[in-house]
């Protein structure tokens, strides 16, 4: 077996193996997009005949990472510690990887775009108080600011197609979609600023990184209508 990650490199040989007779080219592109890393965890799931709802599907590609490798292990052991018959759910993944850094900022996100300003400080401080790094919550908040503002300047239609469009999962389109009530253009600008200036901060441009993230907070929480 041979293994070609593509480019120049090596491809002599590669072409040599393909001319031979009765060889097997097994074509495997990156993932990359999240709609791709999401029907990965449900192809896992469902090769094992076992379930896992919509939101824990999401749940993991957060936790968990963009490398397969690391999604299939996680995967098998969500399988694995869950009991056979029962359904994967979000509270099994936060359960397992409630203390990994993307699933922390993710709670932070949640709260910040909802509004929720006392509940997104206190979370804040409670990932900092448990050794998160201020560096990955800022850039999930930014994530799911992003992806707000892809989907509110993005044409209405059908959830499957705009997701298809944006390149991302109809859920995400149809959570963003929900999330960005309350929320006004000029406010998700404020949003956007804030995060640029937080990332300045926290990357050495600012004294105090943790201060960053609770301005940036304040300030995004203030925008949203």
């Amino acid at each position: 077996m041979l293994r070609h990650g593509g480019g120049q490199r090596g491809k002599k040989l590669l072409d040599a193996v393909k001319a031979c007779a009765g060889a097997l080219v097994v074509d495997c592109p990156p993932i990359k997009k999240d709609t791709e890393k999401s029907e990965f965890v449900s192809a896992e799931f469902a090769a094992a005949n076992r379930r896992i709802a919509p939101l824990a599907v999401r749940a993991v590609v957060e936790a968990v990472g963009s490398d397969l490798r690391e999604l299939a292990a996680g995967c098998s052991q969500l399988m694995a510690d869950v009991a056979p018959g029962q359904p994967v759910d979000v509270d099994d993944v936060n359960r397992y990887y409630g203390g990994r850094a993307e699933v922390t900022g993710f709670k932070v996100a949640d709260a910040v775009v909802a509004g929720q300003r006392e509940l997104a400080l206190l979370l804040v401080r409670q990932a900092i108080d448990a050794g998160v790094d201020p560096i990955p919550m800022l850039a999930v908040i930014a994530v799911k600011i992003r992806t707000m503002v892809k989907v509110g300047s993005a044409r209405g239609g059908r959830s499957v197609d705009l997701a298809k469009d944006l390149g991302m999962a109809p859920w995400q389109v149809d959570r963003a979609r929900k999330e960005l009530r309350g929320w006004i253009p000029q406010g998700l600008a404020t949003g956007l600023v804030a995060l640029a200036e937080a990332d300045v901060a926290v990357k050495g441009g600012g004294r105090d990184p943790v201060y960053a993230v609770e301005k940036a907070v304040l300030t995004i929480t203030g925008a949203r209508d």
